[in-house]
C-alpha cells in the first residue's frame, strides 16, 4: 500500500528527480528552504487531487522557461499496481491538466480518491478553522472522496448543476426572464435542489461522524478537555426551493447562484466560543491539526488503509510540547516530513534526503 516511487519532470525547480520513498515508514526532506521540499509533497498531492495545496494556478508548478511538467507515480493497493500520470501544458491564456490512471482517462475524482488517499499538514493548515468558508468546504470536499470515492460523481453532479444554473442567470444580465428562460430556469432550479441535497445529506452524516473524533484529538493536543463544537452550517433557513424563490431577484442582478450548499459553511467552536474569532492561536492550530487527524482516522475506519500523511514544515510552527504530542498522535503507515530545522527526537524516520545536491 502507499506510494512507491515518484518522478518530477519540468516541476517547479526540479528539471528531473526520480525517489522511492519508504512505504511503511517516515522519509525526511532535510534541507535549507528554497530547496524544493514542499514542492515534492506538492507533486504528491496533484497526483492524488489534480491539484495543488499551494496555488490554484496550475502554471505555476511548471518551470520556468517550460511548456509542460510532467508527475509520473506507482503506488500500489495490497497487491494491485497503479501507475498516475499527471501532464501540465502552459498554453497562451490558460494551462490544462492531463491526468492518466493506468493508462486511462479517470472518469471521475473518485478514481483519483480510489488511487492514493492522502492527509496534509501546513503551516497553512489553520486556514481551515480561521479563514473563509471556503477553506471548511475545500476540506469536506476531500475528506469526502477520500472517506468514500463514490461521492465523488454527488460532488461532480452539483457542480455541473450549479454551473448550468449560473450561467443562465448571467446571460439574463439582470432582465427578466421571458417565457422559455423561466421553464428552463425553473428546470435547473429543481435540478440544483435535487443535487443539493444529495450532497448535504453526505455532508452533514460526514461531520456528524467526525465530531467526536476532532474532540477526541483536541483534548490529546491541548491536553484539556475542552467543549469542542462542530456543526454543519447552512447558508439558507427553510426549504431550499423556497429560499431560492426568495432569492431570485438577487441571484438574477448578481448574476449566480447566492445560497446553497456552495455557500455553506462549517461552525467551529471551543466552549461555545466561535474558534475562528474568538480562539488564541495555539487553540486554532490545535484545532486545525485535530481536524486533519480526525478526517485521517475517519479514511482509515471507513477504507481500511492508512492515507499517506505528508507533513510540511510543520514543526516550525509548534512548540516542543506540542510536537511530541502531534507525533504520539499519528498514526504508522507512510509518512513524508519536510523541515529545515532538526527533528523533534521522537521523530525517527527510515530515510533523510537531502534536496540540495540535486538542484545544484
Amino acid at each position: 500500500m502507499g506510494l512507491h516511487e515518484l518522478t518530477l519532470r519540468n516541476f517547479r525547480l526540479f528539471r528531473e528527480y526520480t525517489f522511492e520513498p519508504d512505504h511503511e515508514a517516515v522519509t525526511v526532506f532535510l534541507s535549507a528552504n528554497g530547496t524544493g521540499k514542499t514542492s515534492v509533497l506538492e507533486a504528491v498531492h496533484a497526483l492524488a487531487t489534480a491539484s495543488s495545496f499551494r496555488t490554484s494556478a496550475a502554471s505555476d508548478m511548471i518551470r520556468n522557461g517550460e511548456t509542460t511538467a510532467e508527475v509520473h507515480g506507482v503506488m500500489f493497493q495490497r497487491e494491485r499496481r497503479i501507475q498516475v500520470d499527471l501532464t501540465l501544458t502552459r498554453g497562451v491564456r490558460n494551462t490544462t491538466k492531463r491526468m492518466l490512471v493506468n493508462g486511462q482517462r479517470p472518469g471521475s475524482r473518485a478514481e483519483l480518491s480510489e488511487a492514493l488517499p492522502l492527509t496534509v499538514f501546513t503551516p497553512e493548515g489553520v486556514d481551515v478553522v480561521r479563514g473563509g468558508p471556503e477553506h471548511r468546504r475545500n476540506f469536506l470536499t476531500t475528506l469526502l472522496t477520500d472517506v468514500d470515492p463514490l461521492t465523488g460523481d454527488v460532488i461532480e453532479r452539483f457542480t455541473r448543476v450549479l454551473s448550468q444554473r449560473n450561467a443562465l442567470l448571467r446571460s439574463l444580465e439582470g432582465s427578466r426572464p421571458a417565457l422559455t428562460q423561466q421553464r428552463d430556469l425553473d428546470q435547473w432550479t429543481n435540478d440544483f435542489c435535487v443535487a443539493s441535497e444529495h450532497l448535504l445529506a453526505h455532508r452533514e452524516t460526514l461531520l456528524e461522524n467526525l465530531s467526536p473524533l476532532v474532540a477526541d484529538s483536541y483534548h490529546e493536543l491541548a491536553q484539556n478537555d475542552a467543549e469542542v463544537g462542530v456543526r454543519y452550517e447552512r447558508s439558507w433557513h427553510g426549504e431550499l426551493i423556497k429560499a431560492l424563490e426568495r432569492a431570485s431577484d438577487d441571484d438574477r442582478y448578481r448574476g449566480y447562484t447566492t445560497i446553497g450548499p456552495h455557500r455553506d459553511d462549517i461552525e467551529l467552536s471551543l466552549e461555545s466560543r466561535d474558534a475562528r474569532r474568538q480562539a488564541s492561536q495555539g487553540e486554532q492550530r490545535s484545532l486545525a491539526l485535530a481536524l486533519r487527524l480526525a478526517g485521517h482516522e475517519l479514511v482509515r475506519r471507513r477504507r481500511g488503509v492508512d492515507p499517506l500523511l505528508l507533513l510540511d514544515d510543520v514543526f516550525s510552527e509548534l512548540d516542543p510540547v506540542r510536537s511530541n504530542r502531534l507525533l504520539g498522535l499519528l498514526p504508522a503507515g507512510q509518512t513524508l516530513v519536510t523541515t529545515a530545522s532538526p527533528l523533534p527526537g521522537a521523530l525517527i524516520p527510515a530515510a533523510v534526503i537531502d534536496l540540495a545536491g540535486v538542484l545544484s
